[in-house]
């Protein structure tokens, strides 16, 4: 009975909102509202990094939030309500699980913008050493890769800027120096390092380091796309058991029978112990989905 009145609750609260948007989708002015939230106090790299997931297709739509936002709050409330039988409680617990949703969209961001400058970075590095070897410069081999479209922003414009920089110095040094502080991946370094040495010492084995490099570099992305695979299994795995173990109050409650356990919640410290297994437990599936979401091509990192 108390199921169906949470369900009719927020069913109440759609309509509302609905109503006072007339002629306006509520997931539309879901969105909105979140997005004039996001454009307000959002740091400017994380606007950067969410504008290049809307570009590349992969943003959530505001139908896909409104979803998101109806499964964390009736969730949230149906699992809260296993635990206490309250209403009061189980509300202010879906309010809880509906202001993650914004941290959520960060992570997610943060994914698709690491894995586009992984392939970037991939991209960059093998038709640089490509073109390395046919014009035997570094900067004609620069803009080369430039002119032939490959590279998106922001790799495109810091390879701009190299070639600039690189022609007002008359030196690669700068221009090295100003991409390797932007992108922290140790095949980078080394990459350029090697090109630093061809450029001012000369070899005569050049062709043989730099298909070296490239062996390395396949390698490493064979690597780094393994381990994404791995990643995917895993946190599927990881969520289906985080879920399962909010479910576990539904056994004890089996083996110790309904009247007992309203009984036993009725205590104070025993409702304090609840509340403290659901904020572990919580914070156990953020730390997770905050994991699944970072450190994309690590292998390639020099941290």
């Amino acid at each position: 009975m108390y199921i169906e009145i949470i369900i009719v609750f927020f069913l109440i609260i759609f309509i509302v909102l609905y109503r006072r948007k007339t002629g306006e989708k509520l997931y539309k002015y879901v969105s909105d509202s979140v997005s004039n939230i996001y454009n307000k106090y959002a740091p400017y790299s994380f606007k950067m990094v969410r504008e290049k997931t809307k570009e590349l297709g992969q943003e959530y739509t505001p139908k896909q939030y409104a979803i998101q936002v109806a499964i964390f709050g009736i969730g949230a409330a149906i699992i809260s309500y296993l635990y206490f039988y309250s209403i009061i409680i189980s509300i202010i617990y879906a309010f809880i699980a509906i202001a993650f949703i914004p941290y959520l969209a960060y992570l997610r961001c943060n994914k698709v913008y690491s894995e586009f400058i992984f392939e970037q970075i991939q991209v960059y590095s093998t038709n640089v050493i490509m073109e390395f070897n046919t014009t035997q410069s570094f900067v004609k081999a620069l803009e080369g890769v430039r002119d032939s479209g490959v590279l998106e922003n922001p790799i495109l414009s810091d390879v701009n800027e190299m070639i600039s920089i690189a022609y007002n110095s008359s030196e690669i040094d700068e221009a090295i120096n100003y991409f390797n502080s932007k992108y922290d991946y140790y095949i980078i370094k080394n990459m350029h390092q090697l090109f630093l040495q061809i450029t001012k010492e000369g070899s005569k084995d050049s062709g043989e380091a730099l298909e070296g490099m490239m062996m390395d570099i396949d390698m490493l992305v064979e690597n780094v796309y393994r381990d994404r695979i791995d990643r995917q299994t895993f946190h599927k795995q990881f969520v289906t058991f985080g879920i399962a173990l909010y479910f576990l109050i539904a056994l004890v409650q089996y083996m110790l029978g309904n009247g007992s356990y309203l009984a036993l919640i009725s205590k104070w410290y025993v409702q304090l112990m609840l509340h403290a297994i659901l904020a572990i437990n919580s914070y156990f599936l953020i730390t997770g989905e905050k994991y699944y979401n970072e450190d994309v091509g690590a292998e390639w990192c020099g941290k």
